[in-house]
């Protein structure tokens, strides 16, 4: 009997480790991206597409993050800046509804979509690549850095509670808040940054932690009737706070601030089919929590205010503004409330990168010390749109709503951190000044930040690099290629002709654009079509080319001077290509033009921008010339 109680247990002890073993399975990726948001969806995409092998982990169901899971289905920003990834997914939204005007169901953006929608679209995006495995509802259990080289990670799949231990050569932070990066000991910051520290006016004197508020978006249907109606209120249910949320009982808020009337303000996120978004920030369901530095438990238990607090303003709307054929959609999420899987966080963690992108670099690139206008790997044209209201001190903030920037580009450096090898940080937590954090953490920017993390993430794989190593022109080059903008010119598009070299052109300071703020609107103009300035020219190849061989006159710049600043280059640069004689390079000069459809050229043919910009990157290709660091300085 004793032998049988031994022969029992230890086929009890061998059936548990064959489970265990079953449970705990290996994978080797190239690239591990953690988060399967905005910018990690777009991450592994990107760099399945260079021919990496790469692993997308994401918690919720779903992908796409604040797009998707969040809810904020309404895109805000870059409707002119038509780049890259977030131009391939604003497309098929197009192909899918029927067209540009098809999406401009609301009044807030001209791309509104169903949530489920969006999701299916970046589902079969992420299923084209071979390269590229997806695993949702898993979450990182634990991350360890694999000596010199590369990360450990276990992750855990929370719907079979299968344990899987990946290998990785490089690992991205794509989550929502920031905290891989805290896991992997990166140093980061929390809040409004001090004036002295940031440089910024308009930042506040003394440093805090306040961060802007969330949203718990709702995404509610038109059921024609009142058959949804909820008949309980909420917990902790104050209708005072959304009195003002629109005209209904009153035109003007205690400020004087002019309210938009409720019929006009439902229409704000009006999505196709039937659909509306709420995220309204007047007296809304923005709500202030922080809740970056919490655990797993305690980050449930302060959302659940939230959820509260967005089902009260349904009720509001329902009961007090008589919105009554309106109610949550009961077929978009499949939660017990019917609201998205996360809130909308519009601010996260902040790393310390290689460089710290300020308010400064974005309204004045050409006047800084850093030049990091020339390590461009994303754009944006938002204004800088903080919500605060929902702060109890709010009055004693800084007034930071719609503050005018430029379109603008985001450098290569803010998505590496200062001191950890193998590690890239996309979404939200990169590394910008708070202020900036206003316009970067919208939804186009982050698409463009996950494509840019996947482009470094692959070649850095690719060349057994760190992604510190690996240089800000390749990765610029490789964005080109995929269809990416790295200047953020909104008046020339992809298509024209002469794109490609304007961009790398404006990425070497040879040519420079002009920031405007037209109501609403920010822009870049590079005026491709405008003729170039010989006194300009001059003052731009400062540090390229000595005064002695910039020998043209001022005034307009023509074909002729054009010519002997090709042999300038070649003179300066040792340059096999521009060492021939003037009549050879005049011929080449002719050839690159009519190509771009010039005609009856001269010497004294005078050049427009994106002609000049043709010439100079066939000929001298001054972008591949010399390198420069993250802080835009040419290295050689």
């Amino acid at each position: 009997m004793k032998n049988t109680g031994i022969i029992i247990l230890a086929l009890i002890a061998l059936f548990t480790a064959c489970q265990l073993k079953k449970e705990s399975t290996a994978i080797e990726k190239d690239v591990l991206i953690i988060g399967g948001g905005a910018s990690g969806t777009m991450a592994g995409i990107q760099a399945a597409r260079m021919g990496v092998n790469s692993l997308i982990i994401e918690e919720t169901p779903w992908i796409g993050g604040m797009l998707t899971s969040a809810g904020v289905s309404a895109v805000d920003g870059n409707y002119r800046l038509h780049s890259g990834l977030w131009e391939e997914f604003r497309q098929k939204l197009y192909s899918h509804y029927g067209g540009a005007d098809s999406v401009k169901t609301g009044w807030v953006s001209h791309v509104l979509f169903e949530p489920h929608i969006g999701q299916n679209i970046l589902s079969s995006m992420t299923k084209a690549e071979s390269n590229l495995q997806v695993m949702r509802q898993s979450s990182l259990e634990s991350l360890t850095k694999s000596g010199d080289k590369g990360w450990t990670a276990v992750i855990r799949h929370n719907g079979n509670n299968k344990q899987y231990t990946v290998n990785a050569k490089i690992v991205i932070d794509a989550t929502e808040l920031g905290d891989v990066a805290k896991q992997a000991g990166i140093p980061y910051d929390i809040g409004m940054d001090a004036r002295a520290e940031s440089g910024e006016d308009i930042a506040p004197v003394q440093a805090n932690d306040i961060i802007q508020d969330l949203t718990y978006v709702a995404i509610l249907k038109d059921y024609g009737d009142d058959s949804h109606l909820m008949t309980e209120k909420p917990n902790n249910y104050d209708a005072s706070k959304f009195y003002y949320t629109c005209a209904s009982n009153v035109k003007l808020d205690p400020k004087g601030n002019k309210l938009w009337e409720c019929d006009y303000m439902m229409e704000y996120g009006k999505l196709p089919n039937g659909y509306y978004m709420i995220n309204w920030p007047i007296e809304g369901n923005d709500y202030y929590l922080n809740i970056l530095e919490m655990d797993k438990a305690q980050r449930e238990k302060a959302l659940q205010a939230a959820k509260d607090f967005t089902l009260g303003y349904i009720w509001y709307l329902q009961h007090e503004l008589g919105f009554t054929n309106l109610a949550l959609a009961n077929d978009v999420y499949d939660t017990p409330d019917n609201l998205p899987y996360i809130p909308y966080h519009r601010e996260s963690r902040r790393i310390k990168g290689l460089v710290r992108y300020t308010v400064n670099d974005m309204a004045r690139p050409y006047e800084q010390s850093n030049a990091l206008y020339r390590t461009g790997i994303a754009v944006g044209d938002y204004p800088v749109d903080h919500h605060h209201k929902r702060y109890p001190m709010a009055d004693q903030l800084p007034d930071l709503h719609f503050y005018p920037v430029p379109s603008y580009n985001l450098p290569l450096g803010t998505l590496i951190p200062d001191g950890t090898n193998d590690f890239i940080v996309a979404e939200k937590s990169i590394s910008v000044s708070n202020i900036v954090n206003g316009t970067t953490r919208l939804q186009p920017v982050c698409l463009l930040i996950g494509q840019a993390s996947g482009v470094l993430a692959a070649l850095a794989v690719q060349q057994d690099k760190t992604p510190a190593e690996v240089s800000v022109r390749a990765v610029q080059q490789q964005l080109l290629e995929a269809g990416a903008y790295i200047m953020p010119y909104s008046d020339i598009l992809p298509g024209n002709k002469a794109f490609v070299a304007i961009q790398k052109l404006g990425a070497t300071g040879i040519l420079k654009g002009e920031g405007k703020n037209i109501g609403w609107e920010n822009h870049t103009h590079i005026y491709p079509n405008s003729m170039v300035k010989a006194s300009e020219l001059k003052e731009n190849l400062k540090g390229w080319l000595p005064e002695s061989l910039l020998m043209f006159k001022d005034g307009d710049f023509r074909v002729s001077d054009c010519a002997q600043l090709v042999t300038s280059f070649g003179i300066q640069y040792n340059l096999d290509e521009c060492k021939l004689s003037q009549q050879e390079i005049m011929n080449k000069l002719k050839t690159i033009l009519q190509a771009n459809g010039a005609e009856n050229i001269t010497g004294a043919y005078k050049l427009s921008r994106a002609e000049f910009a043709c010439i100079m990157d066939t000929l001298v290709n001054p972008f591949l010339l010399r390198e420069v660091n993250h802080q835009g300085h040419f290295i050689n």
